[in-house]
């Protein structure tokens, strides 16, 4: 690669030290003898002439690239250079002080144009017009006037979309000066969960047992939206700050809220804000929230949007791809082996869904991924299933290219006798064990729960139907959905 650079100034300067480093010969021609000599002490190769002057030129050049800071100088040199060398590509920079005439020529006569002037006008409106511009700026007023520390708090148990959300908001109030710490109830058990928090070594507080009103100034809320629902905080909370991507069984009722329920993660709505900032992410933030994107979406397959896409994409450049290779691929231990297990041995099909009882469980996570590896089978478009944990009977449902909004069969199969929520395709169910809970006896437990679960799962989906159930044992209660 041959380069050539016309004309002096600050812009020649970057541009013949950045070329330096490049592979390939770079020639500066500059009328400012202190501007050749100070390229020349730096190893760069300078002559002291005139751009516009093609006997000064190399004889050829494959690059050309006009920086004088002069208009009349770089039109000159621009239409000189693009004479001398008609097939390489001419870059221009647009000088400040260029009049429109001068402006329009550059323009026609360059393959590319820097123009500083219109990249700061553009930057001035990226960050001004629009939606995105708009809630950033509510945003960080918000979190510039929190009272400190704001305490950042995900869902109960949460998944590495909440994790790598709480992590990119609290970056984001640090960097307006506002003391942040991301915080957690419940238990972090799923593997690969655990794997991103070790590895990189996420600061997570746990705030079971804390009153957060009485340890925070003011609490966000991540991957969820009410107080006292998914997590362990009192429904008596006023956050400050909401940001979701779920639909809300109740209002959300905070200074600032952004739940936009069309959004494939809560992640890709953290990217917006990092991205409209117009700041780097930290490298282990940007893999946080790459690896949230692509678990909540299950890899860019379910409920993925353009918006998850050009996060991820604008994520990229930025993420530690050999620390995500290790956090996708931790290892899985016996319990969930063996609730898998237990899935698919006591399986029912009904048309294209199916539904599996696992008993007790070791954590809640688990099911998720039995859920998941159920919806692998032959004809099955929809999987659910369910266990219980420490008194609550947990529901997790997967679909697949089905005719039924997943997250909605679930809350009108559970409503009214306990909580649920969530996407289309993805969705959970929290119940009450209640007085089920004291029996000695599993098979009873097992039946009764199956009648209550599975009926109300079946009578609810469409082309499923067994014989409907009274409302049975458990009376309402706002323990909520997951996922």
């Amino acid at each position: 690669m041959k380069r050539l650079v016309l004309g002096a100034g600050e812009t020649g300067t970057d541009v013949a030290e950045a070329c330096r480093r490049r592979p390939g010969e770079t020639r500066v021609v500059s009328p400012d003898e202190g501007h050749v000599e100070t390229l020349r002490e730096a190893g760069v190769t300078a002559t002291l002439a005139d751009p516009t002057d093609p006997d000064t030129y190399p004889s050829t050049a494959e690059v050309v690239v006009v920086a004088d800071p002069d208009p009349e100088t770089a039109v000159a040199a621009a239409e000189t250079a693009r004479e001398a060398f008609p097939d390489a590509t001419l870059v221009v920079s647009v000088p400040s002080t260029a009049d429109d005439e001068e402006r329009e020529r550059l323009l026609a006569l360059a393959d590319r144009t820097v123009d500083r002037r219109r990249a700061l006008t553009d930057a001035v409106r990226t960050v001004t017009d629009g939606e995105r511009p708009r809630r950033l700026r509510r945003l960080l007023a918000t979190l510039r006037s929190a009272p400190e520390p704001l305490a950042v708090v995900t869902h109960d148990n949460p998944d590495p979309d909440a994790i790598a959300a709480a992590m990119a908001l609290v970056d984001l109030a640090e960097r307006v000066g506002t003391e942040a710490v991301a915080g957690y109830t419940g238990k972090i058990a799923h593997q690969e969960n655990r794997a991103l928090v070790n590895l990189l070594d996420v600061d997570l507080e746990h705030l079971g047992g804390v009153d957060v009103t009485e340890a925070y100034g003011s609490v966000a809320l991540v991957d969820h939206a009410v107080p006292g629902v998914n997590d362990s905080l009192s429904p008596t909370v006023e956050p400050l700050v909401v940001i979701d991507h779920h639909t809300p069984e109740d209002g959300v009722d905070a200074p600032f809220v952004d739940v936009r329920p069309e959004i494939g993660a809560t992640a890709t709505m953290l990217t917006e804000y990092v991205e409209t900032m117009g700041i780097e992410p930290r490298r282990d933030v940007a893999t946080a929230l790459t690896y949230g994107i692509r678990v909540d979406t299950r890899d860019f397959t379910r409920g993925v949007t353009r918006a998850d896409f050009e996060a991820a994409a604008a994520l990229v450049e930025y993420v530690d791809t050999d620390l995500l290779d290790r956090v996708e691929s931790p290892s899985v231990s016996a319990a969930v082996f063996e609730v898998v297990a237990a899935a698919i041995r006591n399986r029912t099909v009904e048309g294209d869904v199916v539904a599996s009882f696992v008993g007790e469980l070791p954590d809640r996570d688990t099911l998720s991924q039995a859920a998941d590896r159920l919806l692998t089978m032959e004809t099955v478009t929809v999987a659910v299933v369910y266990g219980y944990h420490d008194g609550t009977v947990y529901v997790s449902g997967r679909a697949r290219g089905a005719d039924v909004n997943l997250g909605e069969a679930l809350r009108d199969a559970f409503g009214s006798v306990g909580s649920a929520g969530g996407h289309a395709s993805m969705a959970g169910a929290q119940l009450d064990l209640g007085i089920l809970g004291e029996t000695d006896d599993p098979e009873q437990l097992r039946s009764v729960l199956e009648e209550v679960v599975a009926d109300r799962l079946f009578d609810t989906l469409p082309g499923t139907r067994r014989p409907s159930t009274a409302d049975g044992p458990w009376s309402p209660t706002v323990t909520p959905g997951g996922e």
